[in-house]
């Protein structure tokens, strides 16, 4: 979590959202579940995630659902329910009222949201999917440093890349990367560079021009 305290959290198939918290035992220490809540979701979490400026923690789910709960109050802050089921939720590094959704929709697989805005949908992003494959939950999108720009893998061998900052729902770029899917592209901290992974066991490092 992004907070100054020293926890995570995981989110499973039995539907909960753990925060594990380390506890100090004499010379030891040992990290402590606690149950952040286990009825919200109907169906396996399948991404969690902490907001930088509060104490919330996202969960997104395969029921549909993508919940904001409050860790200090105990309670939801909000809830929103979409039409496809939910396999990662990524919050932006830079304004830490936005997180990005990624969805089992075909041609709208990344959906933005502002924790400002009740079930509200800022805008929805994706691509023509060329496998027969369906979305999985293995593939990962991920930010730029600067917060303008999304990166997801793809069912085909295929980075493609996003800009927020405008309103196309078509990627800004596709990077034919790998032979086999693509689970992640992550961004270089510095450098205009991507670093990918693929199910035909190569890492990939791509130059990125704007």
């Amino acid at each position: 979590m992004p907070w100054a305290d020293n926890c995570f959290v995981t989110g499973g198939c039995d539907h909960a959202v753990v925060l594990w918290n380390e506890e100090e035992e004499g010379d030891d220490s040992k990290w402590k579940p606690k149950a952040l809540h286990r009825n919200l979701h109907s169906s396996a979490v399948m991404g969690v995630a902490g907001m930088q400026q509060k104490q919330v923690v996202l969960s997104a789910g395969a029921d549909k659902k993508i919940i904001g709960f409050d860790v200090q109050t105990g309670r939801p802050q909000f809830r929103h329910q979409i039409e496809s089921k939910c396999m990662s939720v990524l919050p932006n590094p830079c304004d830490f009222n936005l997180f990005m959704v990624q969805t089992g929709t075909p041609g709208t697989q990344l959906r933005l949201f502002d924790v400002r805005l009740r079930q509200t949908e800022l805008h929805a992003f994706g691509w023509k999917q060329e496998s027969s494959e369906t979305q999985s939950a293995l593939i990962n999108q991920a930010w730029s440093p600067d917060g303008f720009l999304i990166t997801s893998g793809s069912a085909d061998p295929i980075i493609h890349v996003f800009d927020i900052r405008y309103n196309g729902c078509r990627p800004s770029q596709s990077i034919k990367a790998h032979q086999k899917r693509v689970f992640t592209a992550v961004w270089h901290q510095y450098l205009p560079l991507l670093i990918s992974i693929s199910s035909d066991l190569n890492i990939g490092i791509h130059k990125i021009t704007s």
